[in-house]
């Protein structure tokens, strides 16, 4: 008996059948594109994640009778709003949550509405929330939200296309600054703001609910039977601190993905302009973090602009020194988030010569992405919100052991890798938690987890990069003001 968990990531699919007692039997990965362009537009095509979906499904049942999968469980990355209309099919793109072209609207709620919406969200205003993106769509582009008929979210308007459902989860809601925490409710107020009605908003379900089954058209495309329960799922970096085994209070994560993440495991939120509060998928629990947002996005342009593989960027940069003969990168592409909370900052290379090769920009870009980690470390620690001497290393970025012991060098804190720890298998151990294979999330740690490294700081690079440190914010803090 199997259960099956499907993520959308920045970039890429993944999907990841599980045996009921908790081993991984088949993966399979798929990219789709995100459409880059003027004023820090970034949009994807909700389709996309349906065909990626599919094709990785049809990958992982390869051999497997359909009749076997016990539960169906989809996470993405949250803050995506699915604009739907008469006939439930996206009207346009999704603002992805990397795109900064609603500086407008984010200029206009600061101004008039900072102060309900950190009470209601627990968040400040930025660029990444749904509010200012589908606001930005509503004012810029009103024909094509005149074709608006309801609201839904990335892994929800999958889920619906595989149910017919009309729902999403109690932490993605939280991602949408439509939301009121204190009332676990849409907020009219804040709806109206976008041009939204309640009646226009998916229902609230909890993760673990099953909210409905397989319908025909999906069955045919992706080779599962009619009838195969899915539940509500929720957002992917709380799958993935739940693969992790981050579920303790004083846990930690450290996110090497599209955008790079720090989150420790509390009890509580912390309202704060560079914080992102969510609750945890155990009751009681939170895991607010700090974020830079072009974390493996930057190697992912950097191959994509340079050429070349990730393997060759391992093998290069491990020949380069640290501090990469002076050359510091500064890695916001598309803004930043923690500590700047600017949208319009850009990326930097400082201090290249003649002697520079593809190599030391190919290490320029791990220890640049390493050194923001570490200003989110610090910007978190000043706030009490600290991590343990040990985290939990996850995110694609993590499978370099150049780029983890980079991390575990600048941030001067041991590294745990456990063997599979992506938002795809925290899906799947919630269909397991759900269908019955784990008694409990803990019990669902106990069975998937398994540690297969354990990366310790080198005290004289931590000294080293706690020099470099010092230019990197010297360099940011000249980068902040370029736009006033």
């Amino acid at each position: 008996m199997y259960v099956l968990g499907v993520d959308f990531g920045g970039g890429s699919s993944k999907a990841t059948l599980m045996d009921q007692f908790g081993k991984v039997i088949k993966t399979a990965t798929s990219e789709y594109p995100t459409d880059f362009g003027d004023g820090g537009r970034a949009e994807q095509d909700p389709r996309d994640w349906y065909l990626a979906a599919v094709k990785n499904i049809r990958q992982v049942l390869d051999g497997i009778s359909p009749t076997l999968i016990d539960c169906l469980c989809f996470d993405a990355a949250t803050h995506t709003a699915v604009l739907l209309g008469e006939d439930d099919e996206p009207v346009c793109k999704s603002v992805y949550w990397t795109d900064t072209r609603c500086l407008a609207e984010k200029a206009y709620l600061e101004e008039h509405f900072s102060d309900e919406i950190l009470e209601k969200c627990k968040h400040r205003v930025d660029t990444i929330w749904s509010l200012p993106e589908i606001m930005f769509i509503k004012n810029c582009f009103p024909e094509v939200f005149a074709k608006v008929r309801r609201v839904t979210f990335a892994k929800d308007y999958v889920r619906g296309k595989f149910t017919g459902d009309f729902v999403t989860d109690r932490i993605e809601a939280e991602g949408s600054m439509l939301f009121d925490y204190d009332r676990r409710d849409w907020d009219d107020g804040l709806l109206s703001l976008a041009g939204l009605k309640r009646s226009m908003m998916p229902s609230i379900k909890e993760p673990l609910s099953v909210v409905g089954t397989v319908c025909k058209t999906a069955a045919r495309d992706t080779g599962l039977s009619v009838g195969t329960p899915v539940i509500c799922g929720a957002t992917d970096t709380a799958m993935e601190v739940l693969a992790a085994g981050a579920i303790h209070r004083g846990d930690a994560t450290i996110k090497l993905a599209t955008a790079g993440r720090i989150c420790v495991i509390s009890d509580r939120f912390y309202p704060d302009r560079n914080v992102v509060n969510y609750s945890h998928l155990l009751d009681g629990l939170t895991y607010p973090g700090a974020a830079t947002k072009a974390c493996a996005a930057s190697l992912r342009w950097f191959r994509d602009t340079f050429g070349g593989d990730y393997s060759d960027f391992d093998r290069m940069a491990s020949e380069i020194p640290i501090g990469c003969d002076g050359l510091i990168y500064n890695p916001h592409l598309m803004g930043e988030l923690t500590p700047y909370a600017d949208p319009t900052m850009r990326a930097s290379f400082i201090g290249f010569g003649a002697q520079h090769t593809k190599a030391h920009f190919a290490r320029a870009v791990m220890e640049g992405v390493a050194l923001s980690l570490l200003d989110c470390k610090n910007y978190m620690s000043e706030r009490g919100i600290c991590p343990r001497e040990r985290a939990f290393i996850i995110g694609g970025g993590a499978k370099s052991a150049l780029w983890r012991q980079i991390v575990a060098d600048a941030l001067g804190i041991t590294l745990v890798l456990t063997e599979r720890n992506d938002s795809s298998l925290g899906s799947c151990m919630c269909a397991g938690v759900a269908v019955g294979y784990f008694t409990s999330f803990a019990d669902a740690v106990a069975h998937t987890q398994k540690i297969i490294d354990e990366i310790h700081p080198i005290k004289e690079h931590t000294e080293q990069y706690g020099r470099q440190f010092e230019k990197y914010k010297k360099i940011g803090k000249f980068l902040s003001t370029l736009n006033e």
